[in-house]
């Protein structure tokens, strides 16, 4: 959208419609917005084909609200993670079309639609404890104009569950398996296609998951190819990786 506001304006200069003061004073705000507590960043959509994300957690309502209110300026789209309720709340007081996803701690504004990536994202999880994780990721890539199938609670403990789904994996073009536990999930899945896989190690277990490291260093020191490894309970990082690779030209 970055861009499409750069055309507009240059349209409207050319037609007489706005004078060329009119037109830098709208163009000062594109590399960046300063808010005094948050510097927006509005090349980065034209820079890098993803707009900035909001990162809510640890943000007051107002400060999210106010960062909302700037970027929906200049976007149709504006997607803020790890959000609270009161957040939402916030967000919904100048912008009524948001929505709140609570499981995946997701606000959403989409007023365009994105132009439709060819393939398709799996989402996979070990376990029904790792949906909020999953949901982060399914929803942020569907964000990004990726079609997304979803496919719950196929973990190696019982691993015919998993098999049972194999020509609908073979089908993908990129694959995110989230695991906790002993994160074996991704290898297997890795070991079983032809595609990439982008492996999500989540906080799910007991003691000596260490809060999802357990799972991040067997993720890391998967034998399967193919594998790349994000932060724990990163969903959106998943997202945005699987995004990029599904989007690009075959």
């Amino acid at each position: 959208m970055e861009e499409e506001k750069l055309r507009q304006l240059l349209r409207e200069v050319r037609e007489g419609r706005l004078s060329e003061e009119a037109a830098l004073e709208g163009l000062r705000e594109l590399p960046f917005a300063d808010l005094g507590y948050a510097k927006l960043d509005m090349h980065r959509g034209l820079r890098r084909g993803q707009a900035e994300v909001i990162f809510c957690q640890g943000k007051t309502p107002e400060q999210t609200q106010g960062i909302f209110q700037k970027m929906l300026g200049h976007l149709d789209n504006v997607l803020g993670t790890r959000a609270s309720r009161e957040a939402y709340e916030a967000v919904a007081q100048v912008a009524p079309d948001a929505t709140w996803h609570p499981e995946a701690k997701i606000i959403q504004v989409r007023r365009s639609p994105q132009e439709p990536a060819p393939g398709v994202i799996a989402v996979v999880t070990a376990g029904t404890s790792d949906i909020p994780v999953a949901e982060e990721a399914a929803l942020t890539a569907e964000f990004l104009g990726n079609r997304v199938e979803r496919l719950f609670d196929v973990g190696v403990a019982g691993i015919h569950r998993l098999l049972a789904h194999r020509e609908q994996l073979e089908r993908a073009s990129v694959i995110i398996a989230v695991a906790g536990m002993e994160g074996a999930l991704p290898s297997v899945v890795a070991g079983l296609v032809p595609c990439p896989v982008v492996a999500v190690p989540t906080s799910v277990g007991y003691g000596a998951s260490f809060g999802g490291v357990a799972a991040l260093l067997a993720m890391l020191n998967s034998c399967a190819s193919g594998v790349g490894v994000v932060n724990i309970d990163n969903g959106y990082g998943a997202a945005a990786l699987a995004s990029l690779i599904n989007r690009r030209p075959a």
